[in-house]
């Protein structure tokens, strides 16, 4: 960004910021919905928008009318393609002072430094530098010392990818007897406040904008408390899960997630994706009224610990006793996230299933007959499940993953478990070496094979695993394996909300029970 440019955005912001802070309105106060954007067709040369109802397609940014139509569908499609690149560029700070902005771009100018300026959060990211995006460390190391050795950067810069088109993108709006070329994102609304994008009904509006790959995204911006009505019954579906109770948790477990979440794909044009990266979300055709009245019934409520959001995670079935977050991922112990038992028999880590639970399991699909008290056994499938691989599948699954030939499996052996039970470190003995991994990426190594020939993430890292042998030759003739619950095991169990709400508990109580030492608040 050049000076002059830079001096005419402080300008515009100056001018914004002081009228807005001079009649004390700010966009929170002024606009009373809170707002979210989600990616529901997060790349494609083409997008189809429509309803069935009266509606209006609009350029975003002149307001202009493009086309209305009633009862039909309206094709937005690439039409030219701006010069997209990306680059290393090297952050250096982020300031609200305008003269600092200017020394630093003066100093950087005499150096014949290539620099850019980011608007972020009423003040700006100062970055230098400029470097492919398969540039290597070492190269980029140099740099970074030149730079702080000339004092225009500090040793606690960061490098970052930077997206920046350069030229102009268009957009061709296809209807019958009509066409069009634009420049701008385009927005469709609807009378019935209902639009439709690539078929699917949605809430709200509808656009069809450029992402930062240089293709289309189609977005579908609405309230987000209309947003949840399209999450909650999807990751927790009301049948066989219907206990508003459990559906309330997965609310403000969900609205938590969605809050925190706010510009997080920026990039792209929208804030979440509507897949399991972020929050599965179906639009107005996966809404239910059991779920949409917990929505409504706890508006505004969100998770906190020490007045922050939390990072609400959550998962499917916990198999018994929930992990603390650094068991599962890379990170430092977060205080809300530890592991409890997910049954009524207090918190003794006792309680953790051992092999022998496992085995002796009736059921190793349901647990139908081990109850005691537990929250989840009677509404998941897998709370307890089994799995056995032949050697040629054990050798497939691994050398797939691995991506060599590990040849012949000797031995699979479980080196270090967390108190929960959850495998930390397992080590793949091999006709051609030792193959390590750790914590949750323990389940992309040891895939199942599926039901369609085909292999599939495994469950859960809670899980003990055997060499199956053969009763008359004693050879080793494959692997099983014995585990309970499905996914990462972190935070709010879904089906144990369920088991908690069935059994009396209020949605508070079950929060409170997965993560631990949170506050309940309403934030709007």
């Amino acid at each position: 960004m050049s000076k002059k440019l830079f001096g005419l955005l402080f300008i515009v912001l100056f001018v914004f910021s002081t009228v807005f802070s001079n009649t004390g309105v700010s966009f929170a106060e002024e606009e009373d919905t809170q707002m979210i954007r989600i990616g529901v067709v997060p790349s494609a040369e083409a997008v189809t928008v429509g309803s069935d109802g009266n509606f209006s397609i609009t350029d975003k940014e002149t307001k202009e009318v493009l086309y209305s139509g009633t009862s039909e569908s309206v094709q937005v499609a690439l039409d030219s393609v701006a010069n997209i690149q990306t680059n290393y560029r090297l952050q250096v700070a982020w300031t609200t002072s305008n003269a600092y902005v200017e020394d630093w771009l003066n100093r950087a100018e005499i150096g014949g430094y290539a620099t850019y300026i980011e608007p972020y959060n009423n003040g700006w990211r100062l970055l230098i530098g400029e470097f492919p995006a398969d540039a290597g460390w070492g190269e980029r190391e140099t740099f970074r010392q030149e730079v702080i050795a000339n004092g225009l950067a500090e040793s606690d810069s960061y490098w970052r990818l930077i997206t920046i088109s350069t030229g102009e993108s268009q957009l061709k709006i296809s209807a019958e007897n009509y066409e069009e070329i634009v420049s701008n994102p385009v927005q469709i609304e609807s009378s019935d406040d209902l639009i439709e994008i690539n078929g699917k009904k949605y809430r709200g509006i509808g656009e069809v904008a450029f992402n930062s790959s240089g293709t289309l995204a189609g977005i579908n911006e609405l309230p987000l408390e209309e947003y949840l009505y399209g999450v909650v019954p999807l990751e927790l579906p009301p049948v066989p899960y219907g206990e508003l109770e459990a559906q309330k948790s997965q609310a403000v477990a969900a609205r938590t997630y969605a809050i925190s979440g706010l510009g997080k794909r920026n990039s792209d044009g929208y804030d979440l994706l509507p897949t399991t990266s972020d929050q599965v979300y179906g639009g107005y055709e996966a809404e239910h009224s059991v779920s949409t009245q917990a929505v409504q019934e706890t508006t505004g409520v969100v998770a906190t610990y020490n007045d922050n959001l939390i990072n609400a995670v959550y998962h499917s079935t916990t198999g018994g006793f929930t992990a603390n977050n650094e068991d599962v991922w890379e990170s430092g112990p977060v205080d809300y996230l530890r592991g409890v038992p997910d049954a009524q028999r207090g918190k003794a880590f006792e309680n953790v299933p051992t092999l022998e639970v496992f085995k002796n399991s009736s059921n190793l699909k349901s647990l139908r007959a081990m109850r005691n008290g537990d929250f989840e056994a009677d509404w998941s499938r897998y709370h307890r499940w089994h799995f056995e691989w032949t050697n040629e599948e054990i050798s497939n699954v691994l050398s797939s993953y691995f991506n060599t030939d590990v040849g012949e499996v000797y031995e699979i052996n479980v080196l270090e478990r967390s108190d929960s039970g959850r495998v930390l470190e397992i080590e793949f003995v091999t006709e051609n070496g030792n193959f390590y991994e750790y914590k949750d990426r323990v389940r992309w190594a040891l895939q199942y094979i599926n039901t369609n020939g085909t292999p599939s993430v495994l469950l859960s890292t809670l899980f003990y695993i055997e060499p199956v042998i053969d009763n008359k030759t004693k050879e080793l003739t494959g692997f099983e394996v014995y585990g309970g619950g499905w996914g990462h095991g972190v935070g709010l169990s879904q089906t144990g909300a369920m088991g908690m709400a069935v059994k009396g508990h209020t949605y508070d109580e079950i929060l409170k029970h997965y993560y631990q030492g949170i506050e309940l608040e309403e934030r709007y």
